[in-house]
């Protein structure tokens, strides 16, 4: 009989550190993203910046493309993004941009992050939507990606 644990679905936040896990296995920086509507995950990326040789190759902007594709549609609302690192200014422009109905995002990014650090972009009046915010999910697992992975690449 399997145990209550390993019958468990995956979060979409699991998802998310998976590709960030795979992420850092190429050699890039370990952010994962997930897109989930009605409860089904529609696309998921990691960063791919290097692979690319694209600076906009972030994991949430490859996951944005990939859901718009899959849906059809330059917008997603009714749409939740999973992120396992605050998103930085350029991710948190994309994801306003989607009309992207909640954010959820693991460590906080205080040197480049954009939501609630550094420009905090949807706080601005000029900010035309603003999805619903909740950090800190996964936080120590991410944290931790983060950190063994520099700590290997300096």
């Amino acid at each position: 009989m399997a145990s209550a644990l390993s019958t468990r679905a995956a979060s979409p936040m699991d998802v998310a550190l998976e590709e960030a896990r795979a992420a850092a296995a190429r050699g890039e920086v370990p952010v994962g993203a997930v897109i989930v509507r009605d409860g089904a995950v529609i696309a998921r990326a990691g960063n791919r910046t290097l692979a690319d040789a694209d600076p906009t190759a972030h994991a949430e902007i490859v996951a944005i493309r990939a859901a718009c594709r899959a849906l059809g549609s330059e917008r997603l609302p009714g749409c939740d993004l999973y992120v396992t690192l605050e998103p930085c200014p350029m991710c948190a422009a994309a994801i306003s941009f989607a009309r992207i109905r909640r954010l959820y995002f693991g460590a906080a990014d205080p040197k480049g992050g954009a939501v609630e650090s550094g420009v905090r972009l949807y706080a601005q009046p000029t900010c035309h939507h603003r999805p619903d915010v909740y950090g800190g999910i996964g936080e120590s697992e991410a944290a931790s990606l983060l950190r063994d992975f520099f700590r290997t690449h300096r």
